[in-house]
Formats: structure tokens, sequence, C-alpha cells
């Protein structure tokens, strides 16, 4: 397993708060083309997964450390293309405006978080992976399907936000 970390940006905005997400290039190695959320590897120079997410979001869509608030971990998530990812939530300040790495990132937008904590917008779905049939989730918004691990980590916070008293 590969360490990796995500960063889960909630973007304050006027309407509410918004996740961050990027369209990975199709030049990419890993999960070319698909919907992510900011993130990779964790590199021996990063002190945690936290320290990883930000680094990586500053790279992919030129996120300022200073403009994110982190506050907390999903549950850790292990993707069939052998990642250990670790989900890091942080809070974005409003003013943030994504800049993406053309290498990596071939589009950043935002989705409402109410539309992906809302049950009735993930659907299940089987799909076949190297000779296997697997069972994902999928989002579909507004022309991206966000689908796989990242659906997965989204139905993950919405399951966690529940547990809240």
């Amino acid at each position: 397993m590969r360490p990796a970390a995500v960063l889960v940006a909630l973007v304050e905005r006027a309407g509410g708060p918004q996740v961050l997400l990027t369209r990975r290039t199709e030049a990419l190695r890993h999960h070319a083309g698909q919907i992510a959320f900011p993130g990779g590897r964790i590199e021996a120079d990063d002190a945690d997964p936290v320290a990883a997410a930000l680094r990586e979001a500053q790279e992919e869509v030129g996120l300022a450390a200073a403009l994110s608030s982190p506050l907390g971990y999903l549950d850790p998530f292990v993707t069939i293309t052998g990642f250990h990812v670790f989900p890091v939530v942080a809070s974005v300040a409003g003013g943030f405006v994504p800049v993406p790495d053309p290498g990596e990132v071939a589009e950043a937008f935002e989705v409402p978080l109410g539309f992906l904590l809302d049950p009735g917008n993930v659907h299940s779905l089987e799909v076949d992976f190297q000779g296997r049939r697997r069972h994902v989730l999928e989002f579909r918004y507004g022309g991206h399907r966000i689908w796989g691990a990242t659906a997965a980590m989204l139905v993950n916070f919405r399951h966690r936000l529940e547990q809240v008293p």
C-alpha cells in the first residue's frame, strides 16, 4: 500500500459551503481524467497526512496553507489501485480562487456540500475492474461523474456527520 492524503476542502461561499474537487489530466499515470480531491502520495518530507494534503493542494490548485484550517480526518480508505488514503477535512476561506496546475489538474470546480450530503444524490453501481466485479458509489453533478474512492469518502463524511450529536 502506498500512503496518500487528500484534502476534503470545505470552501466558505455566500450560498453555503462548497466541496472543492478536481478533474485530473488525461496524461497522469494514476486515475487519469477522474474526479478527485486535491491530494497525492505522502512524501518523506511531510510531517503527517495533514502536511501532505496541504502540500498537494498547494501544488495542484494553488491553495495557500494560510487560507486553510484543518478540522480532522475521515476514515482511512484503501483504493483498489493500492493507495492507503488519509482524507483530511479542512475549512477554506471564501476568498480562495483555485489556480489549477495544468500538468496535473484539467479543471477545479466546487459542489455544494448540501448536495453531497443528501443520500438521494448518491447511487450504487457495479463495474468490472481487472476481471472482478466491484460495487462502487457515484454522484452526478454539473456534467461530472464523481465516483469510486472520492464518492466513498464523501459518503463516509456524511456518515461521520450523522454521528455528531
